[in-house]
């Protein structure tokens, strides 16, 4: 690893060219990770581990989606022995993709697995503490007779590995943290990596290093936060560089699934980290390995992109979020949430029931406008003005040319640089194209521009690094002005469109950077009108899934919801599916459907309600971390579930967010 990362960057090799980590080779069957291997595709089986056959079955559809390695849940001794079963089954069928038992409180299993499988996976937050959301006073005497305990009981399965030739993954989670580790460090970052530094530290006293590391969260700022500084401080220990195993935990399904793992997974590939990624969907299995893929294929010839000035200073934290300080222009920046600008050019003849793509509706029969919770705050119309009066929760903006001609207060001009001599200006609003290569020659003009936002464009393949470049130079040069990411994709194909979006887009507003997006494509694409508003509507709902997967505006309700695994106690997809019919109205109330205890309170520590599976036909239901009722029969449950949120009197009837 290069040795100017602390001084220079914090966590990566470089800002601005993108060049991947160099890590330590792990050994992982015969595919080893790390080092110059490819960045490896994994998923876990959903199915009880004990089904053999079913186990099987199910590992050759996600080998034949692209899975490199398959996890499967042990989460007893039982479980653990199945596994040569599993394993066995699979080499008689000519299918020797390498197995990873993932262990959870169960040291005996592990130990058991270990001689089994080519790599097990721990939790040091459960595997030698227990979870009792209690708050313990510790001296360092009695701090480190704790870290002598975890010694004792965690160094058999690493001697049992180094043995074996078993590979290891120390996988932090953010709700799964131990008292001990809450107590000293909080629920954050530094917790997270201090819970695997304990145990990695063992490892080393030990000589044992074919180990992976994650840093997984629901919450994708933290979740980056911890990957970058798990980093840093490696290497101020000189601990060697492991592997990195990304992954948003509890991302959820569908399309909110797949833009909440792009904003966390890509962020981190943007700057080269990570070797082997699991993207976690409360869908089958074999569809997380193609998200994962696009993700990470993405970045082959990524190193030919055009230069872009190093960074040798950035001017933010990498480690903490922190939004930039920018002065409140109109409704942008200051402590104004980001704004949707969605591109309404190339719709020809425009009428009322049009704007229904980007969540306004007009209601004819009684001559008014409802907005839903996605509803776009402006349009962009180039050189056409639309022809009628907008709602009043939309504003139009025009290219200058056509602007200047307009004496509309509603509507607002978007210039080059090349047109601020002119004289015209909005007393509120100007919006002024920039990119990298013109910045330069730009401050002084932007010094006297002062009702300002800047529209942030880029052509560069690197184009999260040319962005975050640009507005790196806005703050060293003092330029508090709010900005606009503007980006145009090539590609017409939905899903890779939505994660590059997120990816871009999101890597920048997890960082504080940004006070709203833009989101666009060539015209030549349309054929027609409705082809046009279509896609319109999909860009305007990816650009508010973006800002809520970055937790920077949220506008629906959000389920962080667990992949299905042998523990599950019901099943999740229809689970969810079923109490996402009866509550996606509830703006920006967060509900976490957990399939086991496993996955149950700690996992998720950011939800306001939890739905967590706790006996056959049994569920509990909890208020943030606070156990409500239990042993809830699981046909009444959802329906218990919604008694709480009413209590709380955050439920509103469906329909009614649209008043």
């Amino acid at each position: 690893m290069s040795s100017d990362i602390l001084d220079a960057k914090g966590y990566c090799t470089s800002l601005t060219r993108y060049s991947r980590r160099e890590s330590l080779e792990v050994a992982i069957g015969d595919l080893p990770l790390g080092g110059y291997h490819p960045i490896r595709i994994q998923s876990m089986t959903t199915i009880d581990t004990m089904d053999t056959r079913g186990s099987i079955d199910q590992v050759k559809r996600m080998v034949d989606s692209g899975c490199e390695y398959v996890r499967i849940t042990a989460p007893s001794l039982k479980e653990a022995q199945n596994l040569a079963e599993i394993k066995k089954g699979l080499n008689k069928e000519g299918i020797h993709v390498p197995l990873i038992a993932d262990i959870h409180f169960t040291p005996n299993a592990a130990e058991l697995a270990a001689r089994i499988v080519e790599k097990v996976r721990v939790n040091p937050g459960n595997y030698a503490d227990k979870k009792k959301f209690q708050t313990i006073e510790y001296t360092e005497a009695s701090y480190q007779e704790e870290l002598d305990r975890i010694r004792d009981r965690f160094s058999p399965l690493v001697k049992i590995c180094k043995e074996y030739g078993t590979a290891m993954r120390i996988g932090t989670n953010h709700g799964s943290l131990s008292d001990r580790i809450m107590s000293r460090y909080g629920d954050t970052p530094l917790g997270m990596v201090e819970s695997a530094l304990e145990f990695l530290r063992i490892c080393e006293e030990l000589n044992y290093y074919q180990i992976v590391l994650s840093m997984k969260a629901s919450n994708t700022q933290v979740m980056v936060q911890a990957y970058r500084l798990l980093v840093n401080k490696l290497s101020a220990e000189n601990l060697k560089p492991y592997p990195l195993h990304l992954g948003v935990t509890e991302a959820g399904e569908g399309e909110d699934g797949r833009m909440k793992s792009a904003v966390g997974i890509g962020s981190l590939l943007e700057d080269g980290l990570g070797d082997t990624v699991r993207v976690s969907l409360t869908e089958e299995p074999e569809f997380e390995a193609p998200v994962a893929k696009a993700l990470v294929d993405r970045y082959l010839g990524r190193q030919k992109h055009e230069h872009i000035p190093a960074v040798d200073d950035p001017p933010l934290d990498p480690f903490s979020y922190h939004r930039r300080d920018t002065e409140e222009v109109g409704v942008f920046g200051g402590h104004q949430v980001p704004r949707v600008v969605v591109d309404f050019r190339g719709v020809d003849a425009l009428e009322y029931k049009d704007l229904k793509s980007i969540g306004h509706f007009y209601l004819a029969e009684l001559d008014k406008w409802k907005m839903n919770d996605l509803g776009a705050d402006f349009i962009y119309s180039g050189d056409q003005p639309i022809s009628f009066m907008l709602p009043n929760g939309l504003k139009e903006i025009l290219d200058f040319t056509s602007w200047k001609e307009q004496d509309d207060p509603h509507r607002f001009p978007l210039f080059n640089l090349e047109q601020l001599g002119e004289s015209k200006r909005h007393p509120h609003m100007n919006f002024i194209r920039l990119n990298m290569s013109q910045f330069p020659d730009a401050i002084a003009a932007l010094r006297s521009e002062h009702q300002a936002i800047l529209w942030l464009e880029t052509d560069n393949q690197h184009a999260r690094a040319d962005q975050r470049r640009l507005i790196f130079e806005l703050m060293r040069n003092d330029l508090k002005h709010p900005v606009i990411i503007a980006r145009k994709y090539q590609t017409t194909e939905v899903s890779s469109f939505q994660l590059y979006a997120a990816t871009d887009m999101g890597s920048l507003l997890i960082d504080g950077l940004g006070d709203g997006v833009f989101l666009s494509q060539e015209l030549r694409y349309y054929p027609n009108k409705q082809t046009r508003l279509d896609s319109i509507k999909l860009y305007n709902q990816t650009a508010f899934g973006i800002l809520q997967a970055a937790r920077t505006r949220m506008t629906k309700t959000e389920y962080i919801s667990c992949p299905s695994c042998g523990r599950t106690l019901f099943d999740l997809q229809e689970t969810t599916a079923k109490i996402r019919a009866r509550t996606d109205h509830l703006k920006g109330v967060k509900i976490g459907i957990m399939g086991c205890i496993v996955n149950g309170p700690g996992e998720m520590a950011d939800a306001d309600y939890g739905y967590v599976g706790s006996g056959k036909g049994k569920i509990t239901l909890y208020r943030g971390q606070e156990v409500v009722q239990r042993g809830v029969p699981s046909a009444q449950a959802v329906d218990a579930l919604i008694d709480i949120i009413k209590e709380d009197e955050q439920w509103i009837e469906p329909g009614t967010q649209l008043n």
